[in-house]
């Protein structure tokens, strides 16, 4: 696996891929990888020639009461994992090489209405730092495709909208939630939950499934998520939302909508969970 921390570096490498007309996949993470990261890889490999792995920690995406210091870093395991799935590159750039003018005074993307709501909204200004520097990694890299885990949902479709209302000649991949034995789907954030936050975490994929079955035959849209939420908080989670939406606008699902994602976000402890199941009636 070749290794990159300049940009200059990076556009050789794909230049002679060009010229030898192999197919560029990418996966951009934040590292402190885990089995759903390394799934990204695998998938990435089926769509293309070359797969390339970036580990950026991105400072705009991270709210005043977030503490970008703390969150893991672990690039020499990384590594070691990467090469397992046989990454062909690694591009680990510093905030200075991405932001030169310092994030705060940087251009920035923002992709409206769809990122404004749920996380967006927990999260002010946070799904902007997410478009603006998958818009630069597209750019530095410019690949065929890009895969995407399909646990951040919301972020998944801003991502899309960001590329088709820009025109970016990038195909987007989603690829499945990876999930923990107990159902808890895979993040990096998992590494904050403490044993006895472990065996209640699972509760808000276990309520996602109840209420994906009761969608089935109930329409009451605002009461299920009532039932879900209190689901969720009597096992010592807090709820910080939970709908049930059109599958690819995102607005809240209408009675005759068939496709339809169910959204949620809860905090365990010091962890924030996302989840989402997405059903088709």
């Amino acid at each position: 696996m070749n290794i990159v921390d300049e940009i200059q570096a990076l556009r050789q490498q794909v230049k002679l891929w060009r010229m030898q007309n192999l197919k560029v996949a990418f996966v951009p993470t934040m590292g402190n990888l885990h089995n759903g990261h390394l799934a990204l890889v695998e998938a990435a490999h089926q769509h293309a020639d070359k797969v390339i792995v970036s580990i950026f920690v991105n400072p705009m995406q991270f709210g005043l009461s977030e503490d970008i210091d703390n969150y893991p870093k672990t690039l020499e395991q990384d590594k070691k994992r990467l090469s397992q799935v046989n990454a062909d590159l690694l591009f680990i750039p510093t905030s200075k090489i991405i932001y030169p003018k310092g994030y705060t005074d940087n251009t920035f993307v923002d992709v409206p209405n769809i990122s404004n709501k749920y996380c967006g909204k927990s999260r002010p200004g946070h799904f902007r730092g997410v478009a603006t520097i998958v818009c630069k990694l597209f750019n530095l890299v410019q690949p065929d495709v890009a895969c995407f885990g399909s646990k951040d949902y919301q972020q998944l479709q801003v991502i899309r909208t960001m590329v088709e209302d820009l025109s970016m000649p990038v195909k987007i991949i989603p690829v499945e939630i990876i999930r923990e034995e107990s159902g808890l789907a895979m993040s990096s954030r998992n590494g904050y939950l403490t044993p006895k936050e472990r065996l209640v975490a699972p509760v808000l994929y276990q309520t996602l499934q109840w209420l994906a079955e009761q969608i089935k035959t109930e329409k009451d849209f605002y009461r299920l998520c009532q039932q879900a939420s209190n689901k969720i908080n009597q096992v010592g989670l807090t709820t910080d939302y939970i709908n049930i939406c059109h599958a690819y606008t995102l607005i809240k699902a209408k009675r005759n909508d068939k496709d339809l994602v169910i959204l949620a976000s809860a905090f365990c402890g010091k962890a924030r969970l996302i989840d989402n199941i997405q059903i088709t009636l």
